[in-house]
């Protein structure tokens, strides 16, 4: 099965310096069965497994809040298309990675997708969905699933290898109630719900298996390139590095997102602030990454509009 990280993959290795780090293996397997879920459509099978690791719960989706007027989660639901989604994690300044698999083989019961990724405790969270295929906007989720522990001790933070159920939601933009209903959309946008009533009734639909791999150990002088500060983000060109906190920064390079380095700005002096001046640039996606003296480095995502 083709496995496809696509946002920044290469971002991390930068963090190894300063941010623990896990690898895991997260599998899907689902359940789609007449006996729970009341019968079988024509053709059941699964949108491509898609989401991303990110920085705080609900970055990515909220649960019993009216369904974002953005079109991400709605077209993934509606017809499994990821393309919208895949935009949003892109501008989504507290998103990561972007996460996507296919489900194989087609069909209800036992499809399986399968990512693995290395997620920084900067990121830690994890949402992952796909459509339940065919729907009027259904769609099986795990939300901001968090993949710290709390205890360092173990596994550096993370937690050990197991495995959560995955239920179906309601994506509020399509007021059909069964599997094949004609398109009837719902104005305004409904809440996002779990589907407790027919045909799903309440039932699991899948399970999600988080696999520990390895981690590594984050150092102190990390937690303190950390603490910088890059703002506004997204921005139109003009930027500030702040909380500097006396670092002694050595230079500072700009990245697009197929890796190519496109700006290179060295640090002659310490100072409390760095404003920099990128207009020159393309709108769009780029690497912004910090490094100081002692060989540490941050690195986050900029948008540039």
């Amino acid at each position: 099965m083709k496995n496809i990280t696509l946002l920044f993959s290469f971002l991390l290795c930068s963090f190894a310096f300063s941010q623990s780090t896990a690898n895991y293996t997260i599998t899907v397997s689902t359940i789609w069965n007449a006996t729970d879920h009341t019968s079988i459509p024509n053709d059941p099978h699964w949108s491509p497994l898609a989401g991303a690791t990110h920085k705080n719960a609900n970055d990515i989706l909220e649960f019993n809040v009216p369904a974002p007027l953005t079109n991400g989660i709605k077209n993934i639901a509606e017809t499994g298309n990821t393309i919208n989604f895949q935009n949003e994690i892109a501008a989504n300044s507290d998103a990561d990675q972007y996460l996507q698999d296919g489900f194989s083989p087609r069909q209800a019961e036992g499809s399986i997708a399968e990512v693995n990724v290395t997620i920084s405790e900067l990121f830690p969270y994890v949402t992952l969905v796909s459509m339940v295929a065919p729907s009027p906007d259904w769609f099986i989720a795990v939300n901001s699933e968090n993949l710290r522990s709390g205890n360092n001790a173990v596994n550096n933070g993370w937690k050990s290898t197991y495995t959560i159920d995955m239920f179906a939601y309601d994506s509020g933009t399509d007021d059909g109630t069964d599997y094949e209903s004609s398109n009837s959309a719902s104005n305004p946008r409904m809440p996002i719900s779990m589907i407790t009533g027919t045909p799903i009734n309440g039932k699991r639909m899948g399970t999600m298996t988080f696999t520990y791999n390895s981690s590594t150990l984050s150092s102190n002088t990390g937690n303190t390139i950390e603490n910088l500060k890059i703002f506004p983000n997204p921005s139109k060109g003009q930027i500030s590095i702040a909380n500097i906190q006396n670092l002694s920064i050595k230079s500072i390079e700009i990245y697009n997102v197929l890796g190519t380095l496109v700006k290179q700005i060295s640090i002659k002096q310490n100072t409390s602030k760095i404003n920099l001046n990128l207009s020159e640039l393309n709108s769009g996606i780029y690497l912004l990454s910090v490094l100081d003296d002692s060989g540490a480095s941050l690195t986050k995502k900029l948008v540039i509009e």
